[in-house]
């Protein structure tokens, strides 16, 4: 079993994360040579007020 944790930003397209997770899913596949049902994707969202890059919140970068 194969488990793949995405930690990003949070996504409000439900049909964009169906092709993100089909994707790799696909790759992984491919790659591995595993079953399909043998891959696990966890997407975790995170808001813009609890991330930084650089020591600066992304919610007060984006504001500048």
């Amino acid at each position: 079993m194969l488990n793949i944790t995405i930690d990003g930003p949070k996504l409000d397209d439900l049909e964009a994360k169906r092709i993100l997770i089909k994707v790799i899913t696909d790759a992984i596949e491919k790659v591995y040579n595993l079953p399909r049902e043998h891959t696990v994707i966890v997407i975790k969202e995170n808001s813009p007020e609890n991330a930084g890059v650089g020591g600066i919140l992304i919610s007060d970068r984006r504001r500048s």
